[in-house]
């Protein structure tokens, strides 16, 4: 069986992505693998999973269809662009035809002059390549998903996932998109002091028109790299999402973010497993009483029964040192699981720092438990190969508020 032309439909406008696939996806050798709705957004997909052919609109905001042509074809050789556009005039075709475009189609074209086209093309650069051995360009990371995960409620999921989602993109330029996905009660947007205007509920409504500028009208701005797709403002709206939703707009965040955080409610229903599945790294998070440490062992135990290694699992203790709870030692004899973090238990720093609606790294990075944080960050960073975060803040006179090394960490 003959593979599908995978292609990539670029322009800005919906309509015409719309009806662009609809006529290619009547074709039984053509699949409409992804869409954009800029230039920028071309590349950054082209990059990661180059399609055969890609259809370019010329004029759109930002970084253009003639710009977005040249970055491909210069990064992205597999990948065949046609220009698709209303600009008939020869200047626009030589523009295009110099930028690396293998063909340019004026709009309105008809479906037949399209679909004989991509055709061409295609096969034209599959006999180039019998010819020829290539050598495909390195490969550009997708944004790494990290999950907050405990099968106990009240441990401090919300707590963990806001810190660790400012603490990444302290730096202004991390992009990091925050998921609530305890979709009855979550309570991410609270702790951060926004008030969404949409939620992942309405999301899903127009979840078949799904690329970045659409994901972005459903995020929620914390800082400008720091956005957050708040949970359904009503229990009963949770319903509305389903597994299939969930798994396009988290591999839609990936095009779109550096770092994903998903905070998460603590269940093992059938879409918490595949966010589980999908997720680079996962968060447990226990505390020292003895229930929340059996039930956390269960976790791991879940885990392990579903081959995840320990290299993806990592847990950390909060409230360590608690009045009353076992010791450290106890709790990893225990769960047979050494800790990766230690997050002091500091109630008053927490409390206030959740009445403020301010992350404690940012209203307290001094604290122990800051610090603790910032150790955590550094650890998913480093894992990546990230510049870490600085640990220890030094005195910013600027602004009163602490600086991070590099970073010139200033007031939120």
């Amino acid at each position: 069986m003959t593979n599908k032309i995978q292609i990539m439909v670029v322009d800005d406008n919906q309509s015409t992505r719309e009806n662009i696939r609809k006529l290619l996806e009547l074709e039984s050798d053509m699949d409409v693998a992804y869409e954009a709705a800029s230039g920028e957004e071309a590349l950054r997909k082209a990059r990661i999973s180059p399609p055969d052919i890609i259809l370019m609109d010329i004029n759109m905001p930002g970084m253009d269809g003639i710009a977005a042509t040249e970055a491909i074809s210069t990064e992205v050789e597999q990948s065949q662009i046609i220009v698709v556009s209303v600009q008939g005039e020869q200047e626009y075709l030589r523009r295009a035809m110099a930028a690396g475009a293998k063909d340019y189609l004026v709009k309105p074209f008809d479906g037949n002059e399209l679909l004989e086209c991509i055709r061409h093309i295609y096969a034209r650069e599959q006999k180039r390549r019998e010819k020829i051995v290539r050598v495909a360009p390195a490969k550009v990371s997708m944004g790494k998903i990290v999950t907050v995960f405990s099968t106990k409620g009240g441990v401090g999921k919300t707590t963990v996932a806001t810190n660790l989602g400012a603490a990444l993109g302290l730096d202004g330029k991390t992009k990091v998109g925050i998921i609530d996905l305890d979709l009855h009660f979550g309570d991410v947007a609270l702790f951060l002091n926004i008030v969404p205007n949409t939620t992942i509920a309405d999301l899903v409504q127009d979840i078949d028109h799904l690329d970045g500028s659409v994901l972005d009208n459903y995020m929620t701005r914390y800082k400008d790299n720091i956005r957050v797709l708040a949970a359904p403002f009503r229990p009963e709206q949770a319903d509305s999402v389903n597994l299939n939703h969930l798994t396009t707009i988290i591999k839609e965040m990936q095009y779109n973010y550096d770092y994903i955080i998903i905070d998460t409610s603590p269940t093992f229903s059938e879409m918490m497993l595949s966010v589980l599945d999908m997720s680079d790294m996962l968060v447990v998070i226990t505390s020292q009483d003895l229930p929340t440490l059996k039930n956390v062992r269960l976790c791991l135990e879940i885990l392990e029964s579903l081959n995840y290694s320990e290299d993806k699992v990592k847990v950390i203790l909060n409230r360590a040192k608690s009045l009353g709870g076992l010791n450290v030692r106890d709790a990893e004899e225990l769960l047979q699981r050494k800790l990766l973090t230690l997050m002091p238990s500091d109630g008053k720093t927490v409390v206030s720092a959740v009445n403020q609606g301010m992350p404690f790294i940012v209203s307290n990075p001094k604290s122990q438990i800051a610090q603790s944080l910032f150790e955590l960050a550094n650890f998913i960073l480093s894992s990546r190969g990230d510049v870490k975060r600085e640990s220890e803040p030094e005195a910013n006179s600027n602004n009163g508020i602490t600086a991070f090394g590099w970073m010139g960490y200033r007031a939120f």
